[in-house]
């Protein structure tokens, strides 16, 4: 194993090692946004459709409880579940929104939802343990379940299945793979694309047959364009689900996510939490609380959205990216670009660098077929958006097949 160089130059002491724990991939997109600041940096306009984030602050209603708070508490730690009255509203949440009753205890606030996939993945599967995942799929599923040990078993979907995995192919991968797990986003990052109704029943009971734990990652309902989106947790209690407040809600940086868990998995997960985390950011929860009060602001953030989406879906095409993805949900177009390259990376680089458009090589999703997909991400303003359409009319790159 080569001993890691630090940026600085100097190297570890002669003997000292790294984990292999810590020898996952990169998360692409970070690296692109920090190449996009560098662009900033030096003066040049640039069109961020690569990070995966709102471009609008958190509601009105999530500020001012946070003024009010700073003004009377000390903001010390909470319990390691969250605060009683944000594992309240969530539940409440499910009752409004889909129908649901979930009891607050089975509520666990988080550190985001990546503290929440690690909380989950910790109290689901030991060391060894194999687990499903689409692909393409947000990269850190595989990053995380490999840091700990565990082993991503990958279910290829394509425009045939609308990019969501099947039923049958669970199936597969319980009796040929062993899989204990199994990892589903709806809408999806990166495709956008959803799982109806009928689909999601017989993947809920294709897990229940064969005795799979399923992860239901929901972090961008609330963000469809058509069909509105369905909880796993109306087809089944067993499921687990991960949400957060970061999307939808618009508080990428707050940093609190929440998780939904059977009765029997509350213990466990409150163990975990108060020696890895302590509590989530109080602060965040009491700004979580009130954005439960900014519901209309959301939904006007969530027009403009809709708008830039129909934008891109009119105008990419005249600048020749033809091939989108179906984009059902969250707030992204994921794009073949395979007419113009075989190196999705290269290919983000001259964009950003010939057009100030950042946008996130498909690599990052799909280890081999990303190489010719790009994804863009339309949570900016609708004026960003059409300046981004308008410079790639004008690119080059795209007049040249191949």
């Amino acid at each position: 194993m080569k001993t890691p160089q630090a940026r600085s130059g100097e190297r570890l002491p002669v003997g000292l090692h790294m984990s292999l724990r810590s020898d996952v991939p990169p998360f692409i997109v970070m690296d692109v946004m920090e190449a996009a600041a560098a662009r900033e940096a030096q003066g040049h306009k640039v069109i961020h459709m690569e990070v995966g984030q709102p471009g609008t602050p958190a509601p009105r209603a999530a500020l001012d409880a946070v003024k009010r708070a700073l003004d009377r508490e000390t903001l010390g730690y909470t319990v390691a579940l969250g605060l009683p009255d944000l594992r309240a509203r969530i539940a409440g949440h499910y009752r409004q929104r889909y129908g649901v009753d979930v009891a607050p205890e089975r509520v666990v606030v988080t550190t985001g939802s990546s503290a929440g996939f690690v909380l989950a993945f910790l109290a689901l599967f030991d060391a060894g343990a194999k687990v499903a995942l689409p692909s393409p799929g947000y990269p850190c599923y595989r990053h995380i379940l490999t840091a700990l040990g565990q082993v991503p078993v990958l279910l290829g979907t394509d425009a045939a299945s609308r990019w969501m995995p099947t039923a049958r192919q669970i199936e597969q991968a319980a009796t040929r793979e062993g899989v204990s797990g199994l990892v589903i986003a709806s809408p999806a990052n990166p495709t956008g694309t959803m799982l109806e109704g009928n689909r999601l029943a017989e993947i809920v009971e294709a897990c229940r047959h064969h005795k799979i734990w399923l992860v239901s990652d929901e972090i961008y309902h609330g963000l469809t364009y058509g069909l509105p989106e369905e909880t796993a947790l109306a087809r089944t209690s067993g499921a687990i689900v991960v949400n957060s407040f970061s999307k939808y809600f618009s508080m990428t940086g707050w940093r609190v996510g929440w998780l939904v868990v059977p009765q029997e998995l509350v213990r466990p997960v409150e163990r975990l939490a108060q020696n890895l985390y302590i509590s989530p950011p109080t602060v965040a929860q009491v700004a979580a609380i009130g954005a439960f009060d900014g519901l209309d602001e959301l939904e006007a953030n969530k027009r403009v959205y809709a708008e830039n989406r129909a934008l891109l879906l009119g105008e990419l095409p005249k600048a020749g990216l033809e091939r989108i993805v179906p984009a059902d949900g969250a707030f992204y177009l994921y794009v073949d670009v395979g007419d113009f390259t075989s190196d999705s990376v290269a290919f983000t680089k001259e964009m950003l660098d010939e057009t100030g458009v950042a946008a996130t090589p498909g690599v990052d999703f799909d280890a081999g077929r990303g190489s010719r997909y790009v994804r863009f991400c339309y949570a900016g303003t609708t004026a960003d958006m059409a300046e981004a359409a308008r410079r790639l009319a004008g690119w080059g790159r795209l007049t040249t097949r191949g």
